[in-house]
């Protein structure tokens, strides 16, 4: 007799409308395995007491592992209004002051404290450009 290693005990937790079935039984019951399953019963199967595997509804499989394809042209919707949303002058005026810096400006700027409000592009209280 060959000896088969070992292996840990998997528990699988209690799951409404859950059976059992070895894998040896359910070559002989597959239709009415399928059949269960399709009238949303999940059933374990299992090899050498343990769980192997989980058959579960069509629906309910859909479900967990998304609906196929992402929709690209929705992405790029939700992306451009995301970066319009970015788009505040406050955000255009910063980006230009950091780009008219000098290196050393940047390196200053990099390596001092902020005070809220007080960034690069912030209006002082006069209006101005801080």
């Amino acid at each position: 007799m060959s000896q088969r290693a070992k292996t840990p005990t998997v528990r699988v937790p209690v799951i409404p409308r859950t059976s059992e079935i070895s894998s040896s039984k359910i070559q002989d019951r597959l239709g009415d395995v399928l059949s269960r399953v399709a009238a949303g019963e999940r059933v374990v199967i299992t090899r050498y007491g343990e769980p192997q595997a989980v058959l579960v509804p069509v629906d309910e499989f859909r479900e967990m592992v998304g609906h196929g394809e992402p929709d690209l042209a929705a992405l790029e919707e939700e992306f451009d209004a995301r970066v319009a949303r970015m788009q505040t002058e406050a955000h255009r005026t910063g980006v230009a002051a950091l780009l008219a810096m000098s290196g050393r400006e940047l390196g200053e700027a990099a390596v001092k404290p902020r005070t809220p409000g007080k960034g690069v592009g912030a209006k002082t209280k006069a209006g101005g450009q801080g």
